[in-house]
């Protein structure tokens, strides 16, 4: 099959490469935005939707617009997190196969710098850096940029605050005569102004989806339900999805750290994922996730920049996020690749007002999920608790001569018996529980 790239102006290393991974077709961005950042001089805003291929759109014309004879950084990628910085990384190197000698490195905090600064002292012609390490790196001088020609600031609505502080000493080290390519999901007043300030004036804006940055294949829903419903009503979601992956979003490091010990108790397969992790711990429960080990990750919004999994089935907001531009990050973690997805929002009574905000300022159809009956959610409870069961694991240190006694005792029931006298016994100990703290 012939690659539709061929008409981008490519090289043919490049294509032999994009065929060679299967990829044939570009995307939206990609057709839009690969052959003016090949023939156009000027800076470019590029929008588009979280998840649409914006890495090849800049990754395949920096590769080819790299000269590989000048042992010099040519290129910098600013991203928010490591994550991402990591996900761009290996793109980028598997998109380099055909190009001999090219080095690419990335830079990012969390980790020891020495060894990166020893990988920029071996050469590079890409670094792809979070903005906190790169000044630190500036700092020490162990990155020249005095010969730069290319800065990408990718996903900008998420690195403003990181950048705040910092971009000034970055563009200082950087040469007046270089080209800045911006990309985005969103572009809120707070990228306008960094536009303004940091780009030339001739600046190209490029959009591939200008009506709206939301992802049209993800159902987004929301319900309502009382703060102390609100753990029980996510696991019977959770266990309605059994065998799919997801994403549940909290606002702080606490309180995703309170979700996943929760989900952990109760026998879902779980990760945590916040700024606070070593990196070894990050890259382990990433690694997890993308294996399938871990099917449900419990995260902070900037901690789950760079999550590239393609089956991710549904994000659920657990706590409904502070802005429009966090709304579309992360609902465009899932429907990805042009398949189906579920963004899930739960509100407490005084957030539904706040819900209506994002509808009109997003554009969003929100469809209102309905609450699972009480008799559905105990039914999910004891679900939960013969799952704990099932997952505990024997104690070996308990004698035979005492096992032998339990033994004794239901050595003349069948297993259909047994099961319906735990049971039994299970739902009435929950209900004198229930019945308690209605008394309360």
């Amino acid at each position: 099959m012939a690659s539709k790239f061929t008409s981008l102006g490519l090289i043919k290393p490049l294509i032999n490469t994009l065929t060679q991974l299967g990829i044939t077709i570009p995307t939206a961005i990609q057709e839009k935005v690969i052959p003016v950042l090949l023939e156009n001089k000027n800076d470019i805003v590029a929008q588009s939707k979280t998840g649409s291929g914006k890495t090849a759109a800049f990754g395949l014309p920096l590769l080819q617009l790299v000269d590989t004879n000048i042992p010099t950084l040519q290129g910098v990628i600013l991203v928010p997190t490591r994550e991402l910085g990591n996900q761009i990384f290996t793109n980028l190197v598997s998109f380099a196969t055909n190009i001999p000698n090219i080095k690419i490195v990335s830079v990012y905090g969390g980790v020891p710098i020495k060894p990166q600064i020893q990988q920029l002292a071996e050469g590079a012609h890409l670094v792809i850096a979070t903005p906190g390490r790169l000044i630190d790196l500036l700092q020490r001088n162990a990155i020249q940029l005095k010969n730069t020609q290319f800065l990408v600031l990718d996903e900008a609505d998420e690195m403003v605050t990181a950048l705040k502080e910092g971009l000034d000493e970055i563009i200082a080290a950087l040469p007046k005569e270089r080209r800045t390519w911006l990309f985005s999901a969103t572009i809120p007043g707070s990228i306008k102004q960094l536009v303004q300030n940091y780009l030339h004036k001739n600046v190209t804006h490029l959009s591939a989806e200008s009506e709206s940055a939301i992802n049209q294949n993800i159902t987004h829903q929301y319900s309502v339900v009382e703060p102390i419903e609100k753990l029980e009503f996510l696991m019977h979601f959770l266990n309605q999805r059994e065998g799919e992956r997801g994403i549940i979003f909290c606002k702080t490091k606490a309180a995703v750290n309170k979700l996943a010990k929760n989900l952990a108790i109760n026998k879902f397969s779980s990760g945590a994922l916040h700024g606070s992790l070593t990196q070894a711990i990050r890259e382990r429960i990433m690694n997890q996730f993308r294996a399938g080990q871990v099917s449900i990750l419990v995260a902070t919004d900037l901690a789950a920049r760079g999550i590239d999994v393609a089956e991710i089935a549904y994000v659920v907001n657990y706590h409904l996020p502070d802005t429009y531009e966090t709304y579309v990050h992360r609902s465009g973690r899932t429907a990805r690749a042009q398949a189906k997805g579920i963004s899930l929002t739960i509100l407490q009574p005084e957030e539904v007002a706040g819900l209506e905000d994002f509808r009109k300022n997003l554009g969003i159809d929100f469809i209102k999920f309905e609450k699972p009956t009480p008799e559905s959610i105990e039914e999910n409870n004891t679900v939960l608790w013969a799952k704990k069961i099932f997952k505990t694991k024997p104690n070996h240190e308990i004698s035979a001569a005492f096992k032998g006694k339990i033994k004794e005792i239901f050595h003349h029931l069948s297993k259909d018996e047994l099961i319906e006298k735990v049971l039994a016994f299970q739902l009435a100990q929950t209900k004198k529980e229930d019945a308690s703290i209605g008394k309360k």
